[in-house]
């Protein structure tokens, strides 16, 4: 008799998520959305008036693998659990997400240099009708940036689909000083977290 290894579906479009899944060995699928966040009524990331970043990173979170286990039923696939995560920025209690255009790129890093902000990511897994979530809470002070720097970073392309219009995984690690909390938390997908609600659902992480 053969024994499959248990496997998850990962309802994110993110490369960068998939890479940290597959650092700590977990098996996953790709359950992809037919539209982005902003597209799919099932998964809308507009914030609600008056909500506070940590309540809509996990409200976003949970739409998302909730949509993910949906998805599953529709398309006939095999029941297992799913994982979705969001990450957003907290700018003196003002929730950032992705920038809409390279000029709304500028103006968040021009925010954020010189201080320190907090980088908030969700994960949800949701199996059946049953749903658990973590939240990974991080804070990052850049150093004070020049307008040349935005300038070409900015043009390099990498803000663009990038939560707070940057990656510490990337070019901009080099405007970071300090980071006190998660860094896979911080790149999208807190790995301590992740693993612990795998351990939940059964997954042998």
């Amino acid at each position: 008799m053969v024994t499959l290894e248990p496997r998850i579906y990962l309802a994110s479009q993110s490369p960068r998520r998939r890479e940290l899944l597959t650092q700590i060995g977990v098996r996953f699928d790709l359950l992809l959305f037919r539209g982005g966040g902003r597209e799919d009524q099932e998964t809308n990331e507009d914030v609600l008036p008056g909500e506070a970043p940590e309540p809509y990173a996990l409200r976003v979170a949970a739409a998302k693998a909730r949509h993910g286990v949906r998805l599953l039923q529709l398309r006939r696939l095999p029941a297992r659990p799913v994982l979705a995560a969001d990450t957003t920025l907290d700018i003196d209690g003002e929730i950032v997400g992705k920038p809409r255009d390279d000029a709304d790129a500028a103006a968040i890093l021009a925010r954020l240099s010189g201080r320190a902000h907090r980088v908030l990511t969700a994960i949800a897994m949701a199996h059946g009708d049953r749903i658990e979530q973590r939240l990974s809470t991080s804070e990052v002070r850049f150093r004070a940036l020049t307008a040349d720097e935005i300038h070409r970073y900015v043009a390099s392309g990498e803000p663009r689909d990038k939560a707070g219009a940057y990656g510490i995984q990337g070019r901009a690690a080099m405007f970071i000083e300090e980071i006190r909390g998660s860094h896979s938390g911080i790149v999208g997908l807190p790995l301590c977290e992740t693993t612990l609600l795998l351990r939940e659902f059964g997954y042998p992480a």
